[in-house]
């Protein structure tokens, strides 16, 4: 076992007690900074419908909103009608700035000054109460993730716009001093309207600033249980779900006349942000801040804590990191790219439908908030296991724990001289240049006027057939006979070859036979050539041999043929198979070395009822969190782990925009609905909700209009 291990299970506090409150401490996290801005903007619109419902009413019956302004509650220091228009115009036009998030704060100060001075002037209610302390928290916080002002904000704050930079730091000083204020008073103001609702204080001449009908009739022993954890800011998530059954309670009673939703809201808001200034949980909060997160920076983390390299930021590693993340452990996360690639809709870039921007999600946004993760930038070159360090370009590192999540690049089954003809997808460059290569055809074609060189551009080859050729070949042959329609003058996309070359019987050999016959018939339908039992046997700039006596004419082949792991193992020195991946055990580990593991494309393992893994993304994902969990279980008590075995999830494969095949094992499913699945399937797996969005928007519009938006050609053209 190594020096870090040793020392972390040494530690004071037990090993166990210190994950258990990493995790749920960490976990919560994660949960209230999901819900957060969701519920704020759930909160936002139930507001802003109250109130702009009552503006159109007023508006509806204008003759009705001046005799109220002139009668049944006359603003002393104004006119009725100008009292009138001005309230109708802040209850109209305000609640829509709120729901947007756009001049937040002053939308919501609007808001809680016409319900304040409605509640001095006017018959006092506690509904108008509620609604000053949410929208008191709305001026002072501001509005949360999905708003106009927190998209704007970075930009504004360093404008050249006058005054955006003081307005900006003042707003920002409201956020992180005022609001946490707001918070320590609506604490104190419900403590006293529940001690008051308990008959245990009599603060009836305060009728008008509390809302005591809320809380009339709890029982005195609950009301000062609930008062005193309010006062000392102590369980306030769990305070205010006992504030919301204890009201929901006495309205079902029947002690107080109505049940609003009000209350709920302003109680949700103090579960998700917290107790504010001069609390317990503060203090909590910092206790496991200093003695159990380290979240706030890298050298705060203990130096004692095992050091645990993950190399790839790849489907595997990012599940291993996201799970030992939570540990008493320091992590560092190597690769050669700043980037994680969603690599299953790559051939959306190689084909014009999707933006690499998309498919991709810097790394270190990801573990922004988290102190024990570093993440480098780099590519290893070179393991010393018996060191126990790497080396990356001219930099080291020293590990107790090594997981190499490093992925594979093309095979040529020894024929790398085809790889400047015949480029394959597996990073964003690659996706980038393929499309160039794929969209400079068209215009080497539209340009020429050699009639033989024009066929041989509007000629496309993909090799390989398995879910990244078949995909790539119905998304060119959609891209040449809609994406490109009316475009061009001498040639018609529509016109060109797309051929399928497979070696084996058929396509989509890893799904069963009908399956694979329901696709070919699907891409057959687009205008694909398949030619099965077809073996290449060279590749040049201007043609492609398959056999010995079949040559096609053709300056774009694509290569979906066969991929080789990284070189891993030669780091190591450790048995690999024919494919370049590394020998592991029923954990992962790597042949002859207990803390070194190979997962996902890099490992060779046969945890499938005696089959290799398949190189998927689901099942990198097991595999790296069997991994995580291996460690766990090493450093915390080193019992005995069942082996890692891979539950498969399914294979999809879509051909074109209305086709798709899954196969589910228990359920079969091909065409339009299996096209839906895969699309909410992809969609739902993307890391972030930018990037979902931003692909759900790109797709809709590619379906309904059958154009493509990401049309670009970069790179120097080398060609003629």
């Amino acid at each position: 076992m190594t020096t870090g291990t040793t020392n972390l299970q040494e530690e004071r506090l037990s090993p166990f007690v210190r994950v258990t409150l990493r995790i749920w401490v960490k976990t919560w996290r994660s949960i209230i900074g999901l819900v957060r801005p969701f519920f704020d903007l759930l909160v936002r619109l139930l507001v802003a419908q109250a109130i702009f419902r009552s503006g159109i009413v007023k508006l509806s019956d204008w003759d009705t909103a001046l005799n109220l302004a002139r009668f049944e509650y006359p603003v002393s220091w104004m006119a009725p009608e100008t009292a009138a228009v001005i309230g109708a115009l802040i209850e109209v036009l305000a609640p829509i700035l709120l729901l947007f998030g756009l001049f937040t704060r002053a939308a919501a100060l609007s808001i809680a000054l016409l319900l304040l001075i409605s509640q001095i002037v006017y018959i006092p209610v506690d509904l108008n109460l509620w609604l000053i302390a949410i929208l008191g928290w709305y001026v002072w916080h501001g509005a949360g993730g999905f708003s106009f002002d927190r998209a704007l904000a970075g930009g504004l704050g360093q404008s050249a716009l006058p005054l955006a930079r003081p307005v900006m730091q003042f707003c920002e000083f409201l956020t992180t001093s005022i609001a946490p204020l707001w918070l320590l008073l609506i604490r104190l103001w419900l403590a006293a309207a529940v001690l008051a609702g308990g008959g245990l204080l009599d603060l009836s001449a305060f009728s008008g600033w509390l809302p005591l009908s809320g809380f009339a009739g709890i029982h005195p022993v609950l009301a000062i249980g609930l008062a005193i954890l309010l006062i000392a800011g102590f369980l306030i998530p769990l305070t205010a779900v006992l504030l919301t059954l204890v009201i929901s309670t006495l309205a079902v009673m029947g002690l107080h006349p109505d049940l609003s939703l009000y209350p709920m809201l302003l109680f949700g808001l103090m579960f998700l942000f917290g107790s504010g200034f001069l609390a317990v949980d503060r203090l909590i909060q910092a206790w496991l801040e200093s003695n159990i997160l380290f979240d706030r920076k890298y050298e705060d983390v203990p130096a004692h804590w095992p050091h645990i390299v993950v190399v790839g930021a790849g489907f595997g590693g990012l599940a291993c990191v996201n799970r030992l993340k939570n540990l008493p452990v320091r992590i560092t996360l190597v690769d050669r790219h700043n980037y994680h690639l969603f690599q299953p809709l790559l051939y959306q870039i190689a084909t014009a439908a999707l933006s690499p921007a998309d498919v991709a999600t810097p790394i270190r946004g990801m573990f922004r908030n988290d102190g024990n993760v570093r993440v480098i930038l780099g590519e290893v070159n070179a393991v010393d296991s018996e060191a126990q360090t790497l080396t990356y370009g001219q930099n080291s590192l020293d590990y107790d724990y090594l997981v190499l999540a490093t992925g594979a690049s093309h095979s040529y089954f020894g024929k790398d001289e085809w790889a400047p003809y015949a480029p394959g997808l597996k990073t964003i460059e690659d996706g980038v240049s393929v499309r160039a290569h794929v969209l400079r055809a068209f215009e080497r074609a539209e340009s020429s006027s050699d009639p033989e060189r024009i066929q041989r551009l509007m000629t496309f080859v993909i090799v390989g057939a398995g879910p990244t050729g078949v995909e790539l070949a119905g998304a060119i042959a959609e891209l040449a006979h809609q994406g490109l329609k009316d475009e061009y003058r001498r040639i018609d996309p529509a016109s060109a070859r797309i051929i399928l070359v497979q070696s084996g019987e058929r396509i989509l050999p890893a799904f069963p036979e009908d399956l694979s016959a329901h696709a070919a018939q699907s891409l057959e339908n687009l205008g694909v050539e398949i030619r099965l039992k077809s073996r290449v046997t060279n590749i040049t700039a201007d043609h492609v041999e398959i056999g010995e006596d079949v040559e096609i004419a053709t300056e774009t082949v694509l290569w979906a043929a066969g991929v080789i792991a990284s070189p891993a193992g030669q780091w190591l020195g450790a048995e690999t198979d024919r494919a370049g991946r590394v020998a592991v055990d029923e954990h992962l580990r790597v042949s002859g070395h207990d803390n070194v593991f190979a997962i996902g494309d890099t490992a060779g393992s046969s945890a499938w009822d005696g089959n290799p893994v398949p190189g998927l993304a689901p099942a990198a994902k097991q595999a790296g969190a069997h991994v995580a969990s291996y460690i766990e279980n090493k450093l915390l008590s080193d019992r005995e782990m069942a082996p890692f075995a891979y539950k498969h999830q399914g294979s999809l494969a879509t051909i074109g925009r209305k086709s798709a095949v899954a196969d589910f094992g228990f359920m079969k499913l091909h065409g339009a609905p299996a096209w839906w699945l895969w699309g909410a399937v992809h969609v739902g797996f993307l890391s972030g909700m930018r990037n979902r969005i931003s692909v759900l928007v790109n797709w809709i519009w590619s379906y309904f209009t059958l154009q493509l938006g990401i049309r670009l050609i970069t790179g120097k053209d080398s060609g003629g």
